[in-house]
């Protein structure tokens, strides 16, 4: 499942951002302050708790889940984290990975 996250504000804009990454807790604040982010984690998160069931009742042994923006180093990355909590704390098995952040 690959998820397009380009409709949300873009931290890169913001001077103070541009060298920062989704990681750092600043430019988490910033994506998360919109309202369409926190809609859009509720939304994603109720999707994968309810399809994550039953894939493993299909004998799935992972399901691929993407977030991508424009470079990859703010609005994904944060999205990545805040899914990956969300799912961790449902009792889910969870690696993530920012592929794009060592560029």
């Amino acid at each position: 499942m690959v998820f397009d996250v380009r409709f949300l504000p873009n931290p890169h804009f913001v001077p103070e951002f541009r060298k920062l990454t989704g990681l750092d807790p600043a430019v988490a604040a910033y994506v998360r302050k919109f309202p369409q982010t926190k809609e859009f984690i509720d939304r994603v998160t109720e999707l994968l708790l309810y399809l994550l069931p039953h894939y493993v009742e299909e004998g799935k042994s992972y399901l691929t889940v993407a977030f991508g923006c424009t470079g990859g180093q703010h609005r994904s990355v944060m999205m990545v984290e805040e899914i990956t909590a969300k799912l961790m704390r449902a009792g889910y098995q969870v690696k993530a990975l920012h592929r794009d952040i060592p560029r």
